[in-house]
């Protein structure tokens, strides 16, 4: 007689198959996983750059592989958590900063330098949309361990606030390394006022009901 359990089911054989809906997770994670790798591994080691022609077989792989990583890793989460915009954001700051550190010149002058402001300007809604979306779903699913208060813990306007912290708090580390600032006392000065925004927040403003 077979046995169920939470985490699957047992076989008379006593092999252990997981449900459906938990295979499936494991196999977009396993597939998010290895399109990740491959697109860090041309990126890292240099099979794709700036000087290759647009239509190149390499750029061509390497954007399936960027696209597909961002898509299973973020649509996923967003339809399991109801995130609105996650999937958007999280595919659109992958993408853009995976383009940019491939493809981009690196900027040699300072911020303000006209020549270079619009690289730092993509590369700052890169950062942005990639570290809050990373961020999103980790301060969601926290909230629910570290708030007692029931409105607080399901509040995904405060998780979304404070990934937003995050990522400016990641536009903020690009514009001090544009402006020859970024030194860790600056970071942590920057790092502490957001912090500090953020309790005026949860002092002050009550939970999405």
């Amino acid at each position: 007689m077979m046995r169920r359990s939470m985490s699957g089911k047992e076989s008379g054989s006593g092999v252990t198959t997981l449900p459906f809906p938990q295979r499936g997770v494991l196999l977009l994670a396993s597939l998010a996983g290895l399109c990740w790798a491959a697109a860090l591994v041309m990126l890292i080691w240099g099979f794709v750059d700036r000087h290759q022609p647009y239509d190149a077989p390499e750029r061509m792989v390497y954007y399936i592989m960027v696209s597909t990583a961002a898509l299973l890793t973020f649509a996923p989460v967003a339809h399991r958590l109801r995130l609105t915009g996650l999937a958007f954001e999280g595919i659109a700051g992958t993408t853009l900063l995976l383009y940019t550190l491939a493809f981009v010149p690196p900027p040699v002058e300072w911020l303000l330098s006209p020549s270079e402001a619009p690289v730092y300007g993509i590369m700052a809604l890169a950062v942005f949309w990639f570290f809050s979306s990373l961020a999103m779903p980790l301060l969601y699913a926290a909230g629910q361990r570290l708030f007692q208060q029931r409105a607080r813990r399901y509040d995904r306007r405060r998780a979304r606030r404070q990934a937003y912290e995050i990522g400016w708090l990641a536009v903020l580390i690009v514009a001090l390394a544009g402006l020859r600032t970024l030194t860790p006392i600056a970071v942590a000065l920057v790092a502490l006022i957001i912090g500090v925004v953020e309790l005026l927040f949860l002092s002050f403003v009550e939970p999405e009901s």
